[in-house]
């Protein structure tokens, strides 16, 4: 893993995206994450729409062992009107922990996740039967996954918004 920038701590604004949000097992998630966005792609392909912003594939509710709730995302300049497959929706506003990196996403989260515990900095995020859950917490791919089938290369940035009273 490479870490390009970060760890730190970032304000980021308020940003509107359209999505394919699905439940799925950990296990097989990334294959189910490239088939939407091959899907999302042909949706905006289809209404072109123009100057999208980065994909980034979000984590709603992570469960290890369980469904994971993920969602597939494009930042858009505006709002869009979705349907009932894709879906309009708002990365919020606010303070996150982030880190850019490239290849080893799990490296990365962990190496963020032991950054924030090592400094005292808290997540919004509860626990809940179906597994922990994120306010917002997402990799936005820089690297355009369309110009560039390799994910060992793509550049993403990590970002997990933080609790309001955090550090």
């Amino acid at each position: 893993m490479e870490i390009v920038d970060g760890p730190r701590i970032v304000s980021k604004p308020a940003s509107h995206y359209v999505g394919i949000r699905v439940v799925t097992p950990f296990r097989g998630m990334f294959a189910v994450r490239d088939k939407l966005m091959n899907e999302l792609y042909a949706w905006l392909d289809r209404r072109s729409v123009p100057d999208i912003g980065p994909t980034f594939f979000r984590l709603h509710v992570i469960d290890m062992d369980g469904p994971m709730d993920v969602e597939v995302g494009v930042v858009t300049q505006e709002a869009l009107e979705g349907d009932d497959r894709v879906r309009a929706g708002v990365l919020p506003a606010g303070r996150y922990a982030g880190l850019t990196y490239v290849n080893h996403a799990r490296r990365a989260n962990r190496t963020l996740l032991e950054w924030v515990r090592d400094n005292g900095i808290t997540f919004d995020r509860w626990d809940g039967a179906a597994g922990d859950h994120f306010a917002c917490r997402y990799e936005a791919y820089l690297t355009d996954p369309r110009s560039e089938r390799m994910k060992t290369k793509w550049r993403v940035e990590l970002n997990i918004l933080l609790a309001d009273d955090s550090a």
